[in-house]
């Protein structure tokens, strides 16, 4: 009986008294005291902690209060913009920054239409009304204390660009340059954007609007009393698109450059929204600090910049011309709210946030003339000391620190977490009993355990990428991208949660306290993240700040739970543990959500590789940051495993629907499938010495500029007319005999195809002219040639046989680096149609000339005759579906060999 009575009243004797000693026990039974006695506090503890676990139905409210942060603060704050301020603000309030202003200028310059360079649109139109602008500007400024001028510049000029040869001829700058009348050094500041557009775009997003911001930080600045060391230099690029021409023009030739030293560049990949700054220096951590100190309404992340540099953005900004070929420092910003919208027609005015204009305004104004008195700027190489790290925090403010700070920061905050994880695992033992090696052979469990988590979760990711690419699912989320949270956040969560519950599940009477369990995984997934910290720091990755947050903040919180021994409780240890986990989630949930605002869009613009990966890892990198110190929390509830797996077969459902009409990818208006169309005529000639046609043909050629090349072949050729032609060029003619406009399109030439048509309008075709063939040596050949056409043709150049280029007009960067034929020139003119005049040298490993030498094709394309699209052709967009895009035009291609 006494022994029926100890196995009756112990586990009451426990639960009621955590630390009652064994003699009250033993006075019940004096038989089972030394057996009692032997007890450890480690097996009072782990009966009371394994049978101390939370109702399931608290796990909805635990994961809904996370929810609620994203929703009820994460987004709102990355919207959070200042409301517009009106003309009669003004009056209240002088020298501000007006944004209704700015909008109506806007209004006027979007009314303008396509604004292609070459167009009387881009050359005429937007180059008056920008004047006008200015002139007014003039008339209203304090001319007493600034000298203000303004200058149309037209220039010529090639460089290399990628690997294409940019060639441009009298191309258009509008300049205004302020000076302060006391003024005793000549060191400017260039603040640069673009008015010109892409074919079919009004440019008010891109980059109409912060040419008007300029117009009024213009105003402003030559309005009032602003206190002006330097001068500032105003450059409104009329080339931009085409790509990078006039920021090139200005840099290299423009007189008021010689004296700028420090530009900021203002673009746009999307439809207003906040501007981040993306890219800054490089090494001149005085430019960010002036950011820092002065900007109203940060956005600005060493991540982007450096995701940015590393290429993973399809898209480049005039910064890089000044950069590389002025050798100026400076700043990087774009808009990248709706970029859904990013070189569509659908960049119209009427959808641009009106706040839009009084946020980038504020920030503008504040920053530049901060800039203009910066003593920096007199000679910005003394300031030359490396790159910076920089992030904001929802935009309530923004932290920035030299990168040798930060390798400080993270090798201490690295050390002091290891030592943490140490004195904890110490301590353990004293807590419960248990032998130190014992302790730390279970960490080693659980670090195994948990770094078995992180495969499988990752494993899991990759595979639904993979999958879901193969099978033709891929961009579900494109146009909703709550799509991701089930595709990619459930199986994250599911991979990191499972093994975890299973073993805790399996080791109730023979393992850890619970609790003590799941402190020591979150410890083991804090010394991971510690050790990838440490080789990103050996790396020299400044991005390493990211991992920093969640281990410094969870190594702050097992500090305060060691201090108030509250990690010796059932729950007590969760307080300090969640509230600290708070501003972790927000900060890492706010940049996941900046992410996919950026990111996303930009997956309808690339071809070449699998947007699901892209996606998927990049969701996985953030779950790995936060989700491990707050999923494991899932087994303190009853019914943990049926839990976690709930976000398994929550993957499920979601792969499930990515399958079905809810998974397409495109949306009418908002989210459309980017086209390019070419209504092309062709003709290909011999090699003989009449150069006589071998055969011509006409139709549209096609290229899909996204991951689903073939999504509108059933539309377009299933019972109708239109024929998909068999790729049989490719063989023999340069780029498939396919009329390419820019080195992006070179790229997506497998995803292109032809359609056989009637003919194009066959005004403007280019043409050739052999103005001299002449020997300089035996083995080497000169060429003049000429050639002539509409105001944008590309030109590729493909030696033959043993033939090789080593020499001619344009710049020999791309010779000199070996890159690989055909060479691709591009040729763009605004003003100034005179036919392009060029020299080819080859070589030849002997003195035998006899056969051809070299083949050229020269694809013309006129962007903006709209007027002379042939009916046929209407007839043929007019087959795409209501959620694409073509952008289209008249083109042709002729090949010769010569």
């Amino acid at each position: 009986m006494c022994a029926d009575r100890v196995d009756l009243l112990l586990f009451v004797a426990l639960f009621a008294l955590m630390n009652q000693s064994p003699a009250v026990v033993g006075a019940l039974c004096p038989a089972r005291q030394i057996k009692l006695n032997m007890n450890s506090k480690y097996e009072n503890m782990k009966i009371i902690y394994n049978r101390s676990k939370i109702g399931w139905y608290w796990a909805p409210l635990f994961v809904s209060f996370w929810f609620l942060l994203f929703y009820l603060v994460v987004m709102p704050s990355f919207h959070r913009m200042p409301p517009l301020k009106t003309l009669q603000d003004e009056q209240q309030e002088p020298g501000q920054f007006i944004g209704e202003r700015a909008e109506s200028t806007l209004l006027k310059l979007t009314k303008i239409g396509p604004k292609v360079v070459g167009s009387a649109a881009n050359e005429q139109v937007a180059v008056q009304l920008l004047l006008g602008e200015i002139s007014d500007i003039i008339d209203g400024a304090r001319t007493d204390l600034f000298d203000i001028q303004k200058d149309v510049q037209i220039a010529s000029g090639n460089y290399l660009l990628w690997s294409m040869v940019n060639v441009y001829q009298s191309v258009q700058n509008v300049v205004v340059k302020v000076s302060p009348r006391n003024a005793t050094s000549e060191a400017t500041l260039l603040i640069n954007s673009h008015f010109d557009s892409v074919p079919a775009s009004s440019g008010a997003g891109d980059s109409g609007m912060m040419c008007v911001i300029m117009l009024e930080v213009l105003r402003v600045i030559t309005k009032y009393e602003t206190p002006l060391t330097y001068s500032l230099v105003f450059l409104f690029n009329g080339a931009e698109e085409n790509p990078l021409q006039g920021s090139h023009a200005f840099i290299t030739q423009h007189p008021w450059a010689k004296n700028v030293k420090a530009v900021v560049n203002l673009d746009s990949a999307g439809s207003g929204g906040r501007e981040i700054l993306f890219q800054s220096g490089p090494d001149h951590p005085w430019l960010m600090k002036y950011y820092g100190k002065h900007i109203e309404h940060p956005f600005a992340s060493t991540i982007g910049e450096e995701l940015f540099q590393a290429g993973f953005i399809p898209s480049e900004t005039d910064y890089r011309i000044f950069r590389d070929f002025g050798k100026i420092p400076g700043l990087d910003m774009a808009q990248v709210l709706n970029g859904y919208v990013y070189h569509t027609k659908y960049d119209r005015f009427n959808i641009i946030p009106r706040r839009t204009y009084q946020l980038t305004g504020d920030n503008l104004l504040s920053l530049i003339k901060a800039l203009g008195n910066a003593p920096e700027l007199e000679d910005p190489a003394k300031y030359a000391e490396g790159h910076m790290i920089f992030f904001d925090v929802l935009g309530w403010f923004f932290i920035y620190y030299p990168e040798p700070v930060g390798v400080i920061i993270n090798i201490c905050v690295c050390v002091l977490v290891l030592a943490t994880i140490v004195v904890y695992i110490w301590s353990m033992a004293s807590n419960t009993g248990m032998f130190r090696r014992r302790i730390f052979a279970k960490f080693g469990i659980l670090a195994a355990l948990q770094l078995c988590g992180v495969c499988l979760s990752l494993g899991l990711v990759i595979s639904i990428a993979f999958f879901l690419d193969g099978v033709g699912l891929s961009m579900s989320w494109f146009s909703q991208t709550w799509m991701i949270f089930g595709l990619y956040f459930c199986p994250m969560f599911f991979g990191l949660g499972i093994l975890p519950a299973i073993y805790f599940s399996r080791t109730k009477e023979h393992g850890l306290p619970l609790g003590y369990g799941i402190q020591l995984l979150m410890h083991s997934h804090c010394l991971i993240l510690t050790v990838i910290t440490i080789l990103m720091i050996s790396f020299n990755i400044r991005s390493a700040f990211i991992l920093l947050i969640c281990i410094g903040f969870y190594t702050i919180s097992v500090l305060i739970n060691m201090a108030t021994c509250a990690h010796k409780t059932n729950f007590l240890w969760l307080i300090p543990h969640c509230i600290l986990q708070i501003l972790p989630f927000l900060f890492y949930a706010y940049c996941c959500y900046a992410f996919y605002v950026v990111f996303a869009p930009m997956q309808g613009r690339e071809s070449s590789s699998n947007p699901e990966l892209l996606i998927g890892l990049y969701t996985a990198l953030f779950c790995l940051l936060l989700s491990p110190f707050l999923v494991p929390l899932l087994c303190l509830f009853r019914k943990s495993k049926t839990i976690i797996s709930l976000f398994g077969i929550c993957t499920l459902i979601f792969i499930i629907l990515a399958a079905t009409p809810v998974g397409f990818p495109y949306v009418e208006k908002t989210a459309v499938q980017r086209f390019f169309s070419v209504h092309t005529t062709r003709t290909f000639h011999n090699g003989d010495a009449a150069s006589s046609v071998n055969h011509t043909d006409s139709g549209y050629y096609v290229m899909p500029v996204d991951r689903h090349p073939k999504s509108v072949d059933s539309i377009l050729f299933e019972n109708t007319d239109y024929t998909k032609a068999n790729r049989s060029d490719c063989e023999t003619e340069i780029m498939c005999g396919f009329p390419i406009y820019s080195t992006r399109w070179v790229k997506a030439v497998p995803n292109g195809y032809w359609v056989p048509g009637p003919e194009p309008n066959k005004d403007y075709l280019p043409s050739l002219r052999i103005i001299s063939k002449e020997s300089s040596s035996e083995t080497n050949i000169i060429f003049t040639l000429e050639v002539s056409g509409p105001d944008h043709t590309s030109i590729f150049i493909e030696p033959l046989a043993d033939a090789k280029l080593v020499d001619w007009t344009f710049t020999k960067e791309p010779l000199e680096k070996n890159l690989p034929p055909p060479h691709y020139v591009y040729w763009s003119y605004a003003l100034d149609p005179t036919p392009l005049r060029f020299n080819l040298e080859f070589e030849h490993e002997n003195a035998d000339w006899s056969g051809t030498t070299f083949r050229i094709a020269i694809m013309g394309h006129r962007i903006h005759d709209d007027m002379f699209i042939e009916e046929d052709y209407r007839e043929f967009l007019a087959k795409f579906p209501p959620w694409a895009h073509v952008n289209s035009w008249i083109g042709s291609y002729i090949s010769w060999q010569l």
